[in-house]
């Protein structure tokens, strides 16, 4: 098992009378030690705005910012580093590629491709770019146990000119099989665009081998910090895409009635860049790194694979999608019979447990499974056995209080 919990802070709460057992990480991620100071040394010794200034602490937050970019690169194994695109989040890299992509690259009679499991993110997208080129959206639905049919894989034809999928659920919790979709959308000329919010965290990220057209993850659920995102895109695709925002430092000259636009990356970071979050990002690659993605999942399966176990003992407790936990990355939805998912969460709050509950931002995907809210507990580097057993023995708990003699 990894111990990182000295390194943070906030695993020290105390709610209720009881210590924080945070079960939420894949909503966003606590921040360890090394990511906070990182983010305080910039501001109290080298803030200053990058990129646009001669003076030293211009020069040293660029240097700062660049150097985030290029340990982005080598996380990801980007062949250059101005394929690597600074934006807000996860949702912001999507809509870059949806709005100066697919809005741009598509037309009638063309197809989008997306799984019925994706987030709101990385389908009402979608939904706009069909609505405006007079594509078609159409669904990969899923088995019981949450995988792709042959039925659902003959969806991508040479009518296909996007798909677009995440590498994990963020409902289901499963890993994708990333190359093999991925090679039959490359195998009908469409572009792969991957959604990695979910797995950058917990895996390791290689676009090359790979070989996705775009990839978009956030910091925040990888231990960095909240309002920094990357997209990833391969050089000749961006180069032929038009900005999604315009303003300063994405500009090469401006006249008044034209303007030519910078190359990338700043191409696409128009205004002040967020340098707090690109340097956060790279302390929590840094981290990451040292502890190792084999050692990372490792752990989140010896969780997985405890919670799971004493989970299938409560009768009146059901898992959506897959039960295997080979299949998962630390992600687990369920419902329990006769609560509502937000009391369940509101009952499990109140013994310091904190737990995800609704739709999860998948609608679609709740309506098809006909669990329109649910709960999920999701793992990180930081929860340990004790914490796992700890939820579990609060589950019988909740029916209790709400009623019920089991």
């Amino acid at each position: 098992m990894i111990n990182v919990r000295k390194d943070f802070p906030i695993l020290t709460k105390v709610h209720n009378g009881h210590p924080l057992v945070y079960l939420d990480n894949a909503a966003t991620t606590q921040k360890p030690y090394q990511v906070i100071h990182a983010m305080v040394d910039l501001l109290e010794h080298h803030n200053g705005n990058p990129h646009r200034g001669a003076h030293v602490l211009s020069v040293e937050a660029s240097q700062l910012y660049d150097d985030a970019r290029e340990a982005v690169r080598r996380f990801i194994n980007a062949k250059y580093s101005e394929e690597v695109i600074f934006v807000r989040n996860t949702t912001e890299a999507l809509n870059l590629v949806a709005r100066s992509y697919g809005e741009t690259h598509l037309h009638a009679g063309d197809k989008i491709v997306i799984p019925i499991s994706e987030h709101h993110a990385n389908l009402v997208t979608w939904q706009r770019v069909a609505r405006v080129t007079g594509a078609k959206l159409e669904y990969m639905y899923l088995d019981a146990q949450g995988h792709f049919t042959e039925e659902d894989y003959a969806k991508i034809d040479d009518k296909t000119k996007i798909v677009a999928f995440a590498a994990v659920s963020n409902v289901l919790g499963m890993k994708r099989p990333i190359e093999k979709v991925i090679q039959k959308a490359h195998a009908v000329g469409a572009i792969a665009v991957l959604d990695g919010a979910q797995s950058a965290p917990h895996m390791k990220s290689d676009v090359q081998q790979w070989d996705c057209d775009f990839y978009a993850f956030s910091g925040h659920k990888m231990c960095g910090s909240s309002g920094t995102g990357v997209l990833y895109g391969k050089r000749d695709l961006l180069n032929d895409m038009e900005p999604f925002l315009l303003g300063g430092d994405m500009i090469e000259y401006v006249q008044e009635q034209t303007t030519t636009f910078n190359v990338l990356p700043f191409k696409f970071e128009a205004g002040t860049e967020n340098v707090e979050g690109a340097v956060a990002l790279h302390a929590a690659i840094d981290y990451l790194e040292d502890i190792g993605f084999d050692a990372i999942g490792e752990h989140e399966h010896e969780l997985t694979v405890r919670c799971l176990e004493g989970m299938k003992k409560l009768p009146y407790i059901h898992i959506i999608g897959s039960t295997d936990p080979a299949e998962k990355t630390g992600v687990i939805s369920f419902t329990i019979d006769g609560v509502h998912p937000h009391d369940a969460a509101t009952i499990l709050d109140s013994y310091g447990i904190a737990i995800r509950s609704g739709h999860h931002c998948a609608q679609p995907l709740a309506a098809h499974v006909h669990a329109e809210a649910s709960n999920r507990v999701s793992f990180y580097i930081y929860n340990t056995l004790e914490e796992v057993d700890y939820f579990l023995s609060k589950l019988p708990l909740v029916r209790k209080q709400m009623g019920f003699k089991d």
